[in-house]
């Protein structure tokens, strides 16, 4: 990980901790080629999630890295999730190291795992929103004095003015992360969990980028999230492997997760992969939902 408050502390003892790879300005590039390094032989391979949303300087130095290193053992995977939501897919692939998967099926897992995350926020102004469309009406009603607006940036993008409508959630048992920002308002544990029927609800820091994500520092960042380990290995496991035809990687799903190459399509005359067996869509289908449920 490349910030110390996107790495979220495990429920079990056996999950491996997140190496933290750093800025420019906490590193010099020596001793990040030195800990990369280290890290590679000790390990074998590196996958290196990181946000969108980082500084560039940071992102050109995780590139510059891998480059001088001459490496194809090192991925690097920009998640476009909010904060939060990133930081609930990295625990998620450190728990999958202790299934047996190779390193190209935990790569391209972190395309598969962002389905059941749902990632959005409590805010008190849209004005400066940019990740999620926001309509002019409801730019205007962010002037309003104590307007509120709930807002889910993924899966798909939703926006409501609390009070006066809901969030979609997910249709599988879940537990929600909260990080209160400073904004006032428990309409999360008050209102949205309930809807949302999740099993608990859990707290942690705000991560520091949040307020850049979402434009505004009065938010409560909130995500749901599968929590049982067996059932994201189960997930992972049901899906259809391959070799990646370009790097010889294992792969699940429709691209490798280390050289980002796509699979070959069936006019090449090659099979088509299906992404999950236990739904086409590559989500969870509505009996593998019930059984998760009870």
């Amino acid at each position: 990980m490349t910030s110390p408050d996107l790495v979220l502390a495990p429920a079990d003892q056996r999950t491996p901790p997140a190496a933290l790879l750093q800025s420019p300005a906490a590193q010099p590039l020596d001793s990040a080629l030195f800990e990369m390094h280290s890290l590679l032989e000790q390990h074998g391979h590196l996958i290196a999630v990181y946000p969108a949303s980082i500084a560039p300087a940071h992102e050109q130095r995780l590139h510059m890295v891998r480059s001088v290193l001459e490496s194809d053992r090192i991925v690097l995977l920009k998640s476009s999730l909010p904060p939060l939501g990133t930081a609930i897919l990295a625990l998620q692939l450190r728990q999958l190291t202790l299934g047996g998967f190779s390193p190209g099926v935990i790569a391209s897992a972190a395309r598969l795992l962002p389905h059941y995350i749902h990632a959005g926020a409590v805010l008190n102004s849209v004005t400066k929103l940019d990740r999620v469309p926001v309509s002019l009406k409801s730019h205007a009603k962010s002037w309003l004095p104590g307007t509120q607006f709930g807002v889910l940036a993924h899966p798909e993008p939703q926006l409501v003015k609390i009070g006066a409508g809901q969030l979609k959630g997910p249709e599988f048992a879940s537990h929600l992360l909260v990080a209160n920002g400073q904004l006032q308002t428990d309409w999360v544990t008050a209102t949205l969990a309930p809807s949302w029927q999740v099993q608990a609800v859990h707290e942690t820091p705000l991560p520091a980028d949040s307020a850049h994500w979402w434009g505004t520092a009065k938010l409560v960042e909130f995500a749901s999230y599968l929590p049982d380990a067996n059932v994201i290995h189960q997930l992972v496991a049901s899906a259809w492997r391959v070799q990646c035809h370009w790097c010889g990687m294992e792969l699940i799903g429709d691209r490798c997760g280390f050289c980002d190459s796509p699979l070959p399509s069936a006019s090449t005359g090659s099979t088509p992969v299906q992404e999950n067996q236990t739904g086409g869509s590559g989500v969870l289908s509505q009996g593998t939902r019930a059984r998760h449920r009870g």
